[in-house]
């Protein structure tokens, strides 16, 4: 007995001594590069041809999700300012592409091999052509770094080593699910020195092409501010992929510190990347699509549809959905595939995975999931596909099949709503735009609502100006100003 448990040490002895060996190879075969960027090393075992390609296939994604803003003469200018930058980087070859996105979000995010996309949201709170200049430095610091490859190359490994260990050890195998969904939670987002790097590279980039590297702070206390106006424990999109390194502002001043005197200073041009920002969308665009209450309008596609109460409604580019208060139940719009609403219904229930149930209400009808050993859940629903102004929408509700007796009534309800939008009241809203003022006296932002009043309140107003609410500011200064969308009943 205890030669067989020596015999069985011995050989999860070696079994360790493989793993530990083929991970040594694997790391002396692809090695640790030397990051242009940084001089630091680095795991990369994605090729740089790889890295483009990534990129440009998420890109795709990006603009389909977003939307490209309408504004070319704003593409262009962003485009141009990303481009000098870019070509001061240590990575200058990359096919590099600068896209303003038409969201109402305060964020950037840079995509591997160059994509980099900045939203109008934060676009509409910079106050200098300096402060978009420091963040598009930033998210090119992330492309540079290598970031995102970097994290990839790391889950690719752990993922590899996961596979190696589970071929070497029976013990690893039944946690092996569970251990891979917990590798996939690691990598969701660029750590900390991810930040701080970026930070200290897009320094590096503004200042090569001239700009005051002392306005890249700035931009750090409106985030700060943003993040802190919103409050009640959300998470700002910015932070959530942008964690913020600790002492964000006095590293950066000391980096600036450390450059020579020359650098210190440079271009800021206030009022000529102001004056570009007279009328962009602030805030959610009700053309899009708005809520009053529980029901959605849609003037664009002239549709409207009412939720459930007290259901937590939500609204996409790809769908207008609401879920129940227990997160068990949804209802959803979205647009259907196909030419008509005959032929998107044949393909919904062509799937064998669905059984059509009985019609109701001519246009719907009922169906359920059939159960497999994969999904053992069933799901019951009611589905319609409804033509209104040349589109196809499909109309779903669904949720267990033990819970449907509960929620069949408001789903019926609620897509029985369904219908043309005709009230012009509802019909002809607009955006909040950016509108530009000059002061025509000194005046704190404060009194500058109070004469010029905005349809948002003096704390988002003074944040978006970058300046504090009872701070004085001088005559013939540019001030921005928020105009218009207002909704029915407001």
């Amino acid at each position: 007995e205890s030669g067989g448990m020596t015999m069985r040490m011995i050989s999860a002895s070696r079994r360790n001594v493989l793993l530990a060996a083929t991970f040594g190879c694997l790391l002396l075969a692809v090695g640790c590069t030397i990051n242009p960027a940084t001089g630091k090393r680095q795991l990369t075992l994605i090729s740089e041809q790889q890295e483009v390609a990534l990129g440009l296939d998420e890109a795709k994604k990006a603009v389909a999700q977003y939307g490209r803003y309408p504004d070319d003469e704003l593409q262009d200018y962003v485009s141009e300012l990303g481009l000098r930058l870019a070509a001061a980087s240590e990575r200058p070859d990359l096919p590099w592409a600068f896209t303003v996105v038409d969201d109402p979000v305060v964020n950037a995010f840079a995509l591997p091999g160059g994509q980099i996309f900045v939203t109008r949201g934060i676009l509409a709170h910079f106050n200098s052509e300096a402060e978009l200049a420091s963040v598009l430095g930033h998210e090119i610091g992330h492309v540079t770094g290598r970031h995102s490859v970097e994290q990839m190359s790391t889950a690719q490994l752990a993922n590899l080593g996961l596979g190696v260990a589970m071929i070497a050890s029976e013990d690893v195998r039944p946690y092996a699910g569970m251990a891979a969904q917990g590798l996939q939670l690691m990598f969701l987002k660029f750590s900390r020195d991810d930040e701080s790097e970026s930070d200290m590279l897009g320094l590096r980039y503004m200042t090569n092409v001239g700009y005051d590297p002392n306005e890249m702070p700035k931009m750090f206390v409106t985030l700060d501010r943003i993040s802190a106006a919103q409050g009640g424990g959300r998470i700002p999109v910015w932070a959530s992929t942008h964690p913020n390194p600790d002492r964000r502002e006095e590293v950066t001043y000391e980096r600036i510190e450390r450059l020579p005197s020359d650098r210190q200073s440079g271009t800021v041009n206030r009022d000529g990347y102001l004056r570009r920002l007279d009328g962009i969308v602030f805030g959610e665009d009700p053309r899009q699509g708005y809520f009053i209450g529980n029901r959605f309008c849609h003037p664009e596609l002239e549709f409207q549809l009412t939720f459930p109460d007290g259901w937590q409604m939500m609204n996409t580019r790809q769908f207008v959905a609401a879920v129940s208060p227990e997160q068990n139940a949804i209802v959803q719009l979205t647009l259907a595939r196909g030419d008509s609403a005959a032929g998107a219904e044949r393909e919904f229930f062509s799937s064998q995975a669905v059984e059509r149930g009985e019609a109701w209400n001519y246009n719907f009808h009922n169906f359920r999931t059939v159960p497999t050993q994969e999904r053992p859940t069933v799901v019951r629903g009611l589905i319609g596909f409804l033509e209104l102004e040349g589109r196809v929408y499909q109309l779903v509700g669904y949720t267990r099949e033990d819970l449907w007796s509960t929620h069949r009534s408001v789903t019926h309800t609620s897509l029985a709503s369904f219908g043309r939008l005709a009230d012009r009241r509802y019909l002809n809203v607009d955006a909040k735009r950016i509108e530009l003022l000059e002061l025509p006296e000194r005046m704190t932002i404060a009194m500058f609502d109070q004469r010029y009043p905005s349809t948002v309140d003096v704390e988002a107003l003074a944040i978006v100006n970058g300046v504090e609410p009872n701070v004085m500011l001088e005559r013939g200064t540019l001030v921005k100003r928020v105009i218009g969308g207002q909704l029915p009943g407001q």
